[in-house]
């Protein structure tokens, strides 16, 4: 019974979710890996090593700075291809100009791999991602999904009674609740969303009570 398992951490000032996730063959995906102190990195190879892991993509949902702090380390340490959406390349490319501002002076710049685009397979083991085009919250936001699991990678477009902020360059609001309504809100009520930051929530849950973009 093939089972993909999701393991989360929560790293930085800005209390981002990354993601591992992981099924039975060992084959890993690292997405938005938001960690920069050095017990942020520990934190996430004690669990890549302790469970025998073998990362083989890393992925960013967007480019936000709390989103890509870790991608220069993971692609150094586990020699593995960073892909984003076309989209966000200068979400990411800025990234180190204003680190400095936020307090991240050591942040290291990691290079685009490849991209991928709505529509695309992410294969790792013997699961897959289908990709998602949800921009607002970022031009180049996507979320990965497994229907048949139930699970959605949203990062910061819907979070649990809440939705990502739109006043960031290349935020657009109207952008972002069409996004939600057209691409999330049309996929089962029992899809756990895996949001950027906070708690897990249900496309369900936030469909009938989320107080910005509710539809009942």
């Amino acid at each position: 019974n093939i089972m993909i398992q999701i393991q989360s951490f929560v790293f930085n000032p800005f209390q981002e979710n990354t993601y591992v996730v992981f099924d039975e063959t060992k084959e890993a995906l690292v997405i938005d890996p938001g960690c920069y102190e050095k017990d942020e990195q520990l934190e996430l190879v004690e669990f890549i090593e302790n469970n025998d892991l073998k990362v083989t993509k890393l992925l960013n949902t967007h480019c936000h700075i709390d989103h890509v702090l870790g991608n220069h380390f993971v692609k150094e340490k586990y020699k593995t291809k960073l892909y984003v959406h076309p989209e966000d390349e200068q979400t990411l490319k800025a990234v180190k100009v204003y680190a400095p501002a936020y307090g991240f002076a050591q942040y290291s710049e990691a290079e685009i791999d490849g991209f991928f685009e709505e529509g695309d397979i992410i294969n790792f083991g013997n699961s897959s991602f289908k990709v998602v085009f949800v921009p607002g919250h970022a031009p180049g936001h996507v979320a990965f999904i497994n229907e048949e699991q139930n699970i959605c990678i949203g990062g910061d477009v819907l979070f649990n009674g809440s939705i990502g902020r739109t006043d960031l360059p290349g935020g657009n609001f109207e952008q972002l609740i069409k996004s939600i309504h057209q691409k999330l809100f049309v996929l089962s009520d029992d899809l756990i969303v895996y949001p950027g930051h906070g708690t897990t929530t249900t496309i369900g849950k936030e469909k009938t009570s989320n107080p910005f973009c509710s539809i009942s």
